[in-house]
């Protein structure tokens, strides 16, 4: 530890890391101290010369005798006179959360400041002169989401008006809030104790860290001033932070030249609670600005004009090597993302790689459990967290339920609903460790909800992954993650012409072969219009995407008449 001298106080200062390596300066925000960057500061000491340091009146630090030294451009001279010091020869890269993400705003749009900071990654603390403009001019467009956005951010910051009352913040910080911290956090963040700070050195700094917010809230918000900056900039937005809502994010590209926006599915205290995502992502980031080097993740979030909606992504798609699956991954290879095609067919597979000019293809029977966990390593091993995964992998099996054998309810059970299971189950484990967000898709059908006599084992399977698509969404929705199921009606694919039929001999199944896909064909419904609709799905995460007009006429006699759809089931179609 060391002490600098930045005006009217002294900060205490711990490094730690090579200190040839490019320093990363860590600033914590209200109530904490440095403490809250221990884990975080921990993994990056691997690689970079990293430092915290104690805010102006906190921890081992000490403040001002005067309201007016909170004021930020005093904090923003404490962050350059702990550059200067740890780094006097290099510019360093800052990172800010809360309250110092705030603070650490005001250095980063000074042009003074401009060849101090190398890059700037801002967690869960806006710069109050871009909140300020971004409140106006919602006000200035009242449209109905631009309501709800400037609502919203006024319940979130219920607590800062509170803070501007005499006497009473204190008296219930000190007798309540700092000893239940622990609590609070636990209750909130689902943050261990371990991470608790003892009662009196919080109750301490959080009293006096109210200064911050009298001392700059209602001027900032009153007064915007005009903040631009050239440092490359990484948002990092918790998607279920309490106190800063994401939309705040929303015009940075307005004052950054060069800004990268990534989402986080973590509350407020994001480097408590998910510590190797945030320095997994600084790492990325000061790797970028210091090398050229980009990873996938990080080139997907930078934000640029015209760019397609999947650019960068990574896409797992099962069932590639054909149909619905294949016209899929062509349509999001269109759209610039990465396409992994799996199908049982290792040729099916690779010809649609092929066909798309890129991607990388692999033989896996989605039914095969071990199988699907060796495919899930080696993807993520090779390529990374999918960000999205289309199980798309299904087989049809058709006739009476009393002439199905048990074997085929077997197979038509192990790769409609369990193929599908292991691709939800283990894409998404990696998906929410990632903490990054992401999607999944599930190839469900119009028979899910749609009884037929025709179709029993097939429509249970399908009805079970439409349940399951709902059940997923409701659990990782918490992740970031979205879940889709999509439900085909007739579609002009190769299935008709793979169905099993139960009750027929050998030599018949041809025959109904050839006549169930005379029928798709009559439909004629490309399997090329369901890909858009997957990817329409993905953009706008829709629970529930019916695709062709049966699917969504069925969908709706579910909804309103289910007695139509019974009565219809018993009707035995024609023989051709």
């Amino acid at each position: 530890m060391r002490t600098v001298r930045s005006g009217d106080a002294r900060l205490a200062v711990h490094e730690g890391g090579d200190s040839t390596r490019p320093t990363v300066l860590l600033v914590h925000g209200y109530p904490d101290d440095h403490h809250v960057w221990d884990q975080v500061a921990q993994r990056l000491r691997k690689r970079f010369h990293v430092v915290t340091y104690d805010t102006r009146g906190t921890g081992g630090s000490t403040g001002p005798k005067q309201r007016s030294g909170y004021r930020t451009e005093h904090l923003a001279e404490d962050l350059l006179a702990v550059a200067d010091a740890v780094s006097p020869d290099r510019p360093v890269h800052v990172v800010g959360h809360d309250w110092g993400s705030i603070q650490a705003w005001e250095a980063v749009t000074d042009p003074a400041a401009r060849h101090r900071i190398a890059s700037y990654t801002s967690i869960s603390g806006p710069c109050l002169d871009h909140v300020g403009h971004w409140t106006r001019r919602r006000l200035r467009q009242p449209t109905p989401r631009n309501l709800r956005q400037v609502l919203a951010q006024q319940l979130h910051s219920w607590y800062i008006l509170f803070f501007h009352l005499p006497v009473l913040p204190a008296l219930l910080w000190r007798a309540v809030v700092a000893r239940n911290w622990a609590k609070l956090l636990r209750r909130t963040e689902g943050i261990g104790p371990e991470h608790a700070r003892p009662a009196r050195a919080l109750a301490k700094d959080g009293v006096l860290g109210m200064e911050l917010y009298r001392a700059n809230m209602l001027p900032r918000l009153r007064n915007p001033r005009e903040r631009r900056t050239s440092v490359p900039v990484q948002a990092i937005t918790p998607l279920r932070d309490r106190y800063v809502s994401p939309a705040l994010a929303e015009d940075l590209e307005r004052w950054v030249t060069e800004l990268w926006r990534r989402p986080l599915a973590a509350g407020h205290w994001a480097p408590l609670s998910h510590p190797d995502a945030v320095a997994r992502m600084v790492e990325e980031f000061v790797e970028h600005v210091e090398t050229g080097t980009s990873s996938r993740a990080l080139r997907q979030h930078r934000i640029t004009p015209n760019r397609k909606p999947f650019a960068d992504k990574l896409v797992v798609i099962t069932g590639a090597g054909s149909g619905i699956g294949r016209a899929t991954a062509e349509a999001f290879a269109e759209q610039g993302a990465e396409v992994i095609a799996a199908d049982i067919s290792g040729v099916a597979a690779k010809d649609t790689v092929r066909r798309i000019g890129s991607g990388t293809a692999y033989e896996v029977d989605v039914s095969d459990e071990a199988a699907m966990r060796r495919f899930t390593d080696e993807v993520i091993a090779e390529h990374g967290v999918p960000d999205i995964v289309v199980n798309n992998a299904g087989i049809g099996v058709a006739g009476p339920f009393l002439a199905t054998t048990s074997e085929q309810w077997h197979r038509v059970v192990d790769v409609n609903l369990w193929g599908v299971i292991h691709g939800c189950r283990f894409f998404g484990e990696a998906m929410a460790r990632r903490a990054e967000g992401g999607h999944i898709v599930n190839l469900a059908s119009a028979v899910a909800f749609t009884p037929t006599r025709l179709l029993p084992a097939y429509a249970t399977t399908k009805s079970a992954v439409l349940m399951l698509t709902e059940c997923l969404r409701a659990e990782l929705a918490a992740d970031g993650i979205g879940v889709t199921a999509i439900c085909p009606g007739l579609v002009n694919t190769n299935i008709a012409g793979t169905t099993t039929f139960a009750g027929v001999s050998e030599a018949d199944q041809a025959v109904h072969r050839e006549r169930a896909t005379k029928g798709y064909q009559l439909r004629n419904y490309p399997p090329e219009r369901v890909a858009a609709q997957i990817l329409r799905g993905v953009l706008r995460n829709s629970p529930l995407v019916p695709v062709t007009a049966e699917a969504r006429v069925s969908l709706a006699l579910a909804r309103l008449s289910p007695a139509t759809l019974r009565a219809l089931a018993k009707i035995t179609p024609p023989e051709a």
